[in-house]
């Protein structure tokens, strides 16, 4: 895992803000990683729209009533690009990630305004990402899959 970390750094800044960004950065989002998207689900109190990349990653962003992306998700046989992903966040989230850990297959990072954990294995990985201070009210953090 952390191995997918060093390769996201290296790469160009962001184009578009996603986590803690505008509802409208949800289709910059899904051209910067060229995925398909399939729509959105309206809930109470949010909606998720949800993108497939071409490797076959599904990721999902959560957005809250007031526009704003307060969740991202990731499941599938790569990491999709997190700098993409976690927009402004993305440097705190490296940050972390060079800190010492026990597992490479998981990284689990707490911040005050930052949450991300990660797991996987090759062709096998999934994540999440949120900002504690955005998220809607009476939302449970396992809606986030």
């Amino acid at each position: 895992m952390l191995l997918a970390v060093a390769g996201l750094v290296s790469g160009g800044p962001a184009a578009w803000a996603a986590l803690g960004g505008d509802a409208g950065s949800v289709p910059g989002d899904a051209a910067h990683l060229r995925a398909q998207s399939h729509g959105g689900n309206a809930l109470a109190g949010y909606s998720v729209e949800e993108m497939q990349v071409p490797s076959g990653t599904v990721v999902k962003e959560y957005v809250s009533q007031d526009g704003k992306v307060f969740a991202v998700s990731w499941r599938g046989p790569t990491v999709p690009d997190l700098r993409q992903l976690l927009g402004t966040y993305f440097e705190q989230y490296v940050a972390a990630a060079n800190e010492r850990h026990l597992s490479h297959h998981q990284l689990t990072v707490r911040r005050d305004d930052l949450v991300v954990q990660s797991s996987g294995r090759m062709r096998a990985f999934f994540g999440r990402a949120y900002v504690p201070s955005l998220l809607p009210p009476d939302f449970q953090l396992q809606d986030i899959q």
